[in-house]
């Protein structure tokens, strides 16, 4: 259990960017969203992250259809380090991603709380379909 709020966590995170974390090679976690078949799914449909590591969400869309990656709760108890997208670097709070057919994108953050989060593609019909998935965050 934390005994300090998300903010001071940030606080403390923020003045240890510099330091030892940045220095910490990202594990690369692949995930597909969907597929070539069309198929609404995360592959994998369960990703599993322990607080004050490194990581690298590597996310590709490789189906005809748009996806999105939702998970707001998971989002707020995370330090976004950046998101690469194209040519485009995104630095700040991030809670969904949108990727078009083909595309791809890298997440690099850091959990900072622990806790279960929903996982969903928030395009109307394909949460409904199944397209779910559960995030786990360990100390």
């Amino acid at each position: 259990m934390l005994c300090f709020g998300i903010s001071n966590i940030n606080s403390a995170l923020a003045a240890n960017v510099s330091g030892d974390l940045l220095k910490q090679a990202a594990v690369e976690i692949p995930v597909s969203l969907g597929n070539a078949a069309n198929e609404l799914k995360f592959e994998p449909s369960s990703l599993e992250f322990v607080t004050g590591k490194r990581y690298n969400l590597r996310l590709s869309n490789h189906s005809q259809l748009k996806h999105y990656f939702t998970a707001k709760d998971f989002a707020d108890g995370i330090w976004t380090q950046k998101v690469e997208a194209g040519k485009a670097e995104i630095k700040g709070a991030i809670h969904e991603i949108e990727l078009k057919p083909g595309a791809t994108a890298e997440w690099v953050f850091v959990p900072l709380k622990p806790g279960k989060y929903n996982l969903r593609c928030s395009v109307p019909g394909h949460t409904e379909a199944g397209m779910t998935g559960e995030i786990t965050v360990s100390n």
